[in-house]
């Protein structure tokens, strides 16, 4: 047993509210069944099959109100993988759902059988043709899609709010579409072409001009049961001319019928069906887009007005002066908008009957802009705005800061909205069309039916086109709940259809939700269509069972999920998935958004559950040791839910007394803990390369098994040299800044091989030859930022750490008259910000006094504009650090970077490094996973120098690229050394 074993039992909630009624059963406490698991491992290998009950169970949710458990989870690699699948389940008629990244509103990402993963092994942007066209993989998010184009002036017609998140084949399978696509710009307008695998393992490439003569020997009687559907729609005017003016509002309510008249041909009849069919057709494993302009020159304007129904009178005068967006907003989601950074404090004082109006125009240059604002300047007077707080404005814009804080509150509607919800409760996101001339009415019947039926919900929409959303929270765990949200959605589903001849969803796609009332949308004739449709193409209904076709009226009353009450951080969640993309472990263990839904799967089972257990035993290294702990999920989460803190907060609980004496005591005597690693440092460096890396690696590895591996690094071939004994000696009169070597850079030295000075040194010559001298105190060692026990959870030294390095820089700092400047970014982040709940309070009023300046920003700011660039090297590639994005200083990297290099290139792929100061030594494949996309960018072609600002990622990149990484104050030394 390890000398330090966690505390069992630590990591057990408090107190659980089971058994609730949807809690995963004891029949799958085992995980998958041992004859299914047995047999897709054989067809597939053991790595693409994922088994465990915590697996089922972080797969079981999505962005939707519903929650299914899955049997199994596959991670597919390629095509031959999903028709292996496919074959399989035809031969045991199982049932296939294919799940992306999990953003779907309506439960189309979760499926009670075979669920397929295509996101991991799916991504990849190939521009083509100058960037008018894309060839983009299904498990690649819209926002990395566009930011390949964005360097064309181009970007993808869709623009769902869920962008940072969500994948571009989710949005093709939807036909999402978002604020400024409508009907014109959707995925059915511009998808050129796709690749898909039809249910019995066909591959279909819409493209090739070969594609109907295969199909057609193939599959024949698909091919003639789509010519037969066609021929028969075509033969009747009344059902032609229904089909056509649905599809004159935004509408993804069932099949896209208009797919038999827009193709000629199966294959393009199959290419339009695919859109909005979500998964029960086929896979698709590539699409072509034809893309749109990147207008860049934009003016926009936040309107407020006294009601929901004033603002959207004012939509057609907007659409009819050119504006490209239109967005709706009511009181409930302005006022909940305030959890989003940067949005104005003052909107929680907004009254609850007040709404706005987010209008922008786009042009492709400054002439075009400034027609644009003469049209919007001619429609303000005719509006009846008001200003309820001092902040709004009522004006027109160029600012991009504003501009961008603008979208953030409206894309932030859901995540905002719900995570302004009672605790406890479920959210139900609803997406409706009507004729944008009747959106007035249609809000005014809307906001009478939510009174009636004792909802208060939030509506927000894109005004411009009609569509219009609404947030509907209640408690699924009550029945009488779930009976008053089934009579609203009666009411409400015939509204829409009887009153406005509407659409019951208009870019969402139809989901669990809304199949129950396909038939009420669309009548007999059309649905018993769709239904044949889904026999021609999928005869034996393998894919996608209940998601978009049921007869059950009540079945989108099925699988609700509760949401129980977990730790405080947490309860906000709505498991939206906004926090994926950003997280290091995504591709190696859970995400944040998969370590809160184990949470709550935990409190739904009773005390001595084999699920529980089962769960308990997989969250330590799952959820808790391989977080990297860098919060960026909270940056990304629109209700800034630091689930790094909450895993931070997990390792703490599971220390024993024994472990938090001895990291405290290792806090008191970090002068002497400093001065031994580097030490250790130095006489590895002493022994030849071959011989220190094989006996510091049996030794280390020794040590983590006595220890334990989550305390005890391992050691890595790529850990640098010492660093000198003594730093550069500088004058304290003199100097306009206090400088404060980190101790990460106290210990290590810079990249092997490399000649000029050290960090250290480079930071003091540059800033003497820019006239702006530093200090560097002479007790510096001994001292820490105390991220390296915050990060472990070690409370009691963190408390230790936290309180000297303040009492020090006070000291230094002349009391807060010299900025202190740090030279590792987590490091500034941790005694700008990370300190302060450990501070006493004496000591947290001298931390206000202080002014903590990132030496990157200090070059930036303060340096460079005092320097002489002497020689720049041809292209260098950037790491920003995950901590610069909490500080918002990556702009300063990049420009220091620029003044060094005439190419600087931030990959589209950079994410946190998940190094994490020694958690990459810790559990390496954290950072070989979390660094492996940007990795593959980095070596795709040569730079010159590779940049960054953290010594311990740069020894992470190291480690992924194969290539030297240093600082870039480094690099701005010798571009300006005489």
């Amino acid at each position: 047993m390890p000398l330090l074993e966690p505390k069992p039992g630590a990591l057990r909630p408090n107190g659980t509210a089971g058994p609730a009624p949807d809690r995963v059963p004891d029949r799958l406490a085992a995980g998958t069944p041992r004859a299914l698991r047995t047999e897709l491992t054989g067809l597939l290998g053991p790595e693409k099959v994922l088994w465990k009950v915590s697996d089922l169970v972080r797969y079981a949710t999505d962005a939707s109100p519903y929650r299914f458990v899955p049997q199994v989870v596959v991670v597919a690699e390629d095509i031959d993988d999903i028709s292996a699948v496919l074959s399989y389940a035809h031969g045991k008629r199982r049932d296939v759902v294919f799940r992306a990244a999990g953003t779907s509103l309506n439960g189309q990402a979760q499926g009670e059988d075979i669920l397929v993963d295509v996101r991991r092994h799916w991504t990849g942007v190939e521009v083509l043709d100058g960037g008018r066209r894309a060839r983009i993989g299904p498990g690649t998010t819209v926002l990395r899609a566009n930011a390949a184009l964005a360097r064309y002036g181009r970007i993808l017609g869709p623009d769902p709010a869920s962008a940072i998140a969500c994948t571009v084949g989710g949005v093709v399978a939807n036909n999402a579409s978002g604020m400024t696509a409508g009907t014109t710009r959707n995925s059915y307008r511009t998808l050129s072409s796709l690749t898909l695998v039809l249910p019995t393992g066909t591959v279909v490439d819409t493209a090739d001009p070969l594609a109907d003569e295969e199909l057609a020997r193939a599959e024949p009687a698909l091919c003639h049961g789509l010519m037969a559907v066609k021929a028969e729609i075509e033969a009747n005017p009344a059902l032609v001319a229904r089909i056509r003016a649905k599809y004159e509002i935004k509408n993804t309510t069932g099949y896209r019928l208009d797919a038999y008249l827009d193709g000629t041909t199966p294959v393009e009849i199959l290419r339009g069906l695919m859109v909005g069919s979500e998964g029960t057709l086929g896979f698709i494993s590539e699409v072509v887009f034809d893309t749109v302009p990147l207008d860049r020159e934009l003016t926009s304007a936040l309107l407020f007005f006294p009601s929901l129904p004033a603002a959207a009178a004012a939509v057609p005068l907007f659409n009819e002066a050119g504006a490209l967006a239109v967005e709706l907003m009511d009181g409930n989601t302005l006022r909940a908008s305030v959890s989003v950074a940067g949005v104005p404090a003052d909107w929680a004082l907004l009254p609850k009957e007040t709404a706005a109006l987010l209008v922008e125009f786009r042009a492709p240059d400054a002439a075009g802009r400034a027609v644009l604002e003469r049209r919007a300047a001619a429609v303000l007077p005719a509006l009846e705005l008001v200003a309820p707080v001092p902040s709004v404005t009522n004006a027109f814009t160029g600012d991009p800061r504003t501009i961008s804080g603008y979208w953030k509150a409206r894309k932030a509607f859901v995540t905002a909205v719900g995570g302004a919800r009672p605790p406890g409760t479920t959210l139900i996101t609803e997406d409706f069309a009507v004729p944008p001339s009747r959106l007035a009415e249609a809000c005014e019947a809307l906001l009478a039916l939510q009174e009636e039926h004792g909802f208060d919900a939030a509506v927000a929409g894109h005004a411009a086109h009609g569509n219009l959303h609404f947030l509907l929270a209640f408690d699924a765990a009550k029945p009488a709940d779930v009976e008053r949200y089934a009579a609203f959605m009666e009411a409400f589903c015939r509204l829409t259809v009887e009153r406005f001849d509407g659409s019951l969803k208009a870019e969402h796609s139809t989901g669990r939700n809304m199949a129950p009332f396909l038939e009420l949308e669309w009548g007999p004739e059309a649905t018993a269509l769709m239904w044949r449709t889904k026999r021609i193409v999928d005869p034996d209904g393998i894919l996608a069972p209940r998601v978009l076709l049921d007869r059950d009226q009540r079945a989108h009353l099925r699988g609700l999920k509760t949401i129980p009450r977990v730790e405080a951080v947490a309860d906000p969640c709505i498991e939206c998935g906004f926090c994926e993309p950003t997280c290091p472990s995504e591709d190696l263990t859970t995400t944040p958004r998969q370590r809160i839904a184990l949470r709550r799967e935990m409190v739904r089972q009773e005390p001595g559950s084999p699920v529980l257990d089962g769960l308990l035993g997989s969250y330590g290294y799952d959820a808790v040791d391989t977080c990297a702990g860098d919060s960026t999920c909270r940056i990304a989460c629109p209700v800034g839910i630091d689930t790094g803190a909450l895993m931070r907060d997990f390792r703490h609980r599971r220390h024993g007394p024994r472990e938090e004496r001895a990291a405290a005591l290792a806090a008191r005597r970090f002068r002497g803990v400093e001065a031994a690693a580097r030490l250790a440092v130095a006489a590895a460096g002493a022994l030849p390369d071959a011989v220190s890396d094989r006996v510091l690696g049996a030794v280390t590895a020794a040590a983590r098994k006595a220890v334990r591996p989550d305390l005890v690094p391992e050691w890595l071939p790529q850990i640098p040299g010492a660093a000198a004994r003594r730093l550069p000696a500088t004058d304290r009169v003199t100097a306009t800044a206090v400088y404060y070597p980190a101790c990460v850079n106290r210990i290590f030295g810079g990249p092997a091989g490399r000649p000029g000075p050290s960090l250290p040194e480079a930071v003091v010559a540059v800033s003497e030859r820019a006239g702006r001298p530093v200090w560097i105190p002479d007790d510096v060692r001994g001292t820490c930022c105390a991220t390296i026990w915050h990060s472990k959870g070690y409370e009691a030294g963190t408390r230790v750490m936290a309180n000297r390095i303040v009492e020090a820089a006070w000291g230094w700092t002349a009391g807060g008259l010299l900025p202190l400047v740090v030279d590792a970014s987590s490091c500034t982040l941790g005694i700008a910000h990370e300190v302060v709940p450990y501070l006493t309070d004496d000591n947290r009023e001298l931390h206000a006094g202080l002014r903590i300046v990132d030496s990157v920003v200090w070059a930036a700011e303060e340096l460079l504009p005092r320097l002489e660039v002497r020689r720049t090297v041809g292209s260098a590639v950037l790491h920003p650090t995950c901590s610069m994005r909490h500080l918002d200083d990556e702009a300063q990297l990049r420009t220091v970077a620029e003044a060094c290099a005439e190419e600087v290139v931030v990959p589209d792929d950079v994410g946190c490094c998940a190094f994490a100061g020694d958690r990459g030594m810790l559990h390496p494949e954290l950072t070989a996973a979390a660094t492996a996309p940007e990795a593959r960018e980095v070596v795709a072609r040569p730079f010159d120098a590779h940049l960054s600002a953290n010594r311990m990622c740069e020894v992470g990149m190291d480690r992924a690229t194969g290539r030297s990484y240093y600082s870039v104050l480094l690099e701005l030394e010798r571009a300006t050394r005489p």
